[in-house]
């Protein structure tokens, strides 16, 4: 019997779309992803780069048809980001297998196909208009620029650091920071960027403690061992100035001494401690008085219901990370008010020093310090070189204050000079030595080892 009281139901009309489902569309980008796993590692570098092109630059020329219809159906159903994210991890995946396996000259071959001009041209497919609209979009945004980054240094087929085209490009290191340290980024990308990083870090570490050793014997020869800083036969002087804090004044031993004496303590009075710590020893009082006022002012009202509650380690951890907030850049766009000041007062160095104290009671505040010397270099990185030579030497000499403070060098000042000689300038009576722990470096450098006695005992 029919039931009046209960509203008669309509079907609910089906309406036509060519979109996918999310599981649908990680289904077809895992066939993608697995099949580009699978050749990197049986291919050759270029055949992989031909079936890259034909997949993604001229959309129907891949050898696999099962890959091409699955990257098709994201085309069809119009799913820009879809494509857009399966291009950038496609390229990550071929990265990572590259870099693991010394093939790096490959990289850069492989970011060069997105500046193809036929990408630009116009053409009657209206699927192929579309891929080439989307990459325009991929090639103009921060995805490709995060690329490029890679193909910054890269020398027969070595990725170390050469002459560079622009002079962002000498601190490449610390342009890939961000791009591991966001956990937003496919797992590849961030492994690879992790990778070359530590692998620049360890070149430079090498090359530097190879120049200081042989510059200072009689017979170097700078074609073979160039020096890697900007700063010619001066940087020997640099260096000697930041080794000159030894013994008990040791940046290590102040940063030991610090953490013992704050264990504990109250956050308010930690705060406090810490002002002193960074501005101890500072010889121009003047500007270490003006420098704790700009500190405290953004110091002393952080945290502040954390003010009677002990100091641990993750709230030092938050500390130090606001700490280089105030002295770098407190937006992570621009620089802050504190970095302009201390650059304009001409002190690079003692606001490198501030930092080095910092990292050394905060060993994980290291990824955010050098997440935000990329962002200060994107800041200044478009303007000539000539016009901010200021800038580019605190970069330099963040680079060189702490690689000589590296886990896997260390560094020694040794009086060889006759302290009572008056004809003698105070520098030219020490010698720097570097000892390296091979082992620890994620670069290859077995080839540069010269097994001479000479240089194994000024190297050790």
């Amino acid at each position: 019997m029919f039931d009046k009281q209960r509203p008669t139901q309509r079907p609910t009309p089906f309406i036509a779309t060519n979109r996918p489902d999310e599981h649908l569309q990680e289904q077809t980008q895992e066939i993608v992803y697995n099949y580009l796993l699978e050749i990197v590692r049986a291919w050759s570098p270029e055949d992989v780069l031909q079936e890259f092109r034909g997949l993604f630059i001229d959309y129907d020329n891949a050898k696999n048809l099962e890959v091409f219809q699955s990257l098709k159906q994201l085309v069809e159903a119009n799913e820009e980001s879809g494509f857009r994210h399966t291009v950038k991890r496609s390229c990550y995946i071929l990265f990572n297998n590259w870099e693991a396996n010394r093939q790096h000259k490959f990289i850069p071959k492989l970011v060069q196909l997105f500046q193809d001009p036929c990408i630009r041209e116009r053409t009657l497919s209206p699927h192929l208009q579309r891929v080439r609209a989307w990459l325009q979009i991929f090639t103009d945004g921060k995805d490709y620029q995060d690329l490029q980054v890679f193909t910054a240094k890269y020398d027969e087929g070595e990725f170390e650091e050469v002459e560079a085209a622009k002079w962002s490009d000498r601190y490449t290191a610390y342009l890939l920071v961000p791009q591991y340290s966001n956990p937003d980024n496919p797992m590849e990308q961030r492994e690879v960027s992790r990778a070359v990083s530590q692998r620049l870090k360890d070149r430079f570490k090498f090359d530097l403690a190879i120049y200081i050793t042989r510059a200072q014997m009689v017979r170097y020869d700078n074609q073979q061992h160039p020096n890697p800083t900007i700063f010619g036969d001066e940087v020997l002087r640099i260096i000697k100035t930041i080794l000159a804090r030894r013994g008990s004044l040791s940046y290590e031993n102040l940063a030991n001494v610090f953490l013992r004496q704050t264990e504990n303590q109250r956050y308010r009075d930690f705060k406090r401690s810490l002002q002193k710590y960074l501005l101890f020893s500072w010889s121009d009082k003047d500007l270490a008085q003006v420098l704790r006022q700009r500190l405290s002012e953004r110091l002393d009202l952080l945290y502040i219901d954390k003010h009677n509650d002990p100091v641990d380690e993750s709230l030092r951890l938050r500390t130090c990370n606001r700490a280089i907030d105030a002295l770098m850049s407190e937006n992570g766009t621009e620089p802050s008010a504190i970095f302009i000041w201390m650059l304009s007062c001409g002190n690079p160095l003692a606001l490198v020093a501030i930092l080095l104290k910092l990292v050394l009671i905060s060993r994980h505040s290291r990824i955010h310090l050098e997440t935000r010397i990329a962002q200060l270099i994107r800041y200044y990185e478009h303007l000539p070189e000539e016009e901010c030579q200021w800038v580019i030497h605190f970069f330099e000499l963040f680079k060189i204050a702490f690689a000589i403070h590296a886990e896997n060098v260390e560094y020694s000042l040794v009086e060889v000079g006759d302290p009572s000689g008056s004809d003698t300038k105070s520098s030219d009576r020490y010698r720097v030595f570097a000892r390296l722990k091979y082992q620890e470096l994620s670069v290859d450098v077995s080839e540069d080892i010269d097994d001479s006695d000479e240089f194994t005992q000024l190297i050790n």
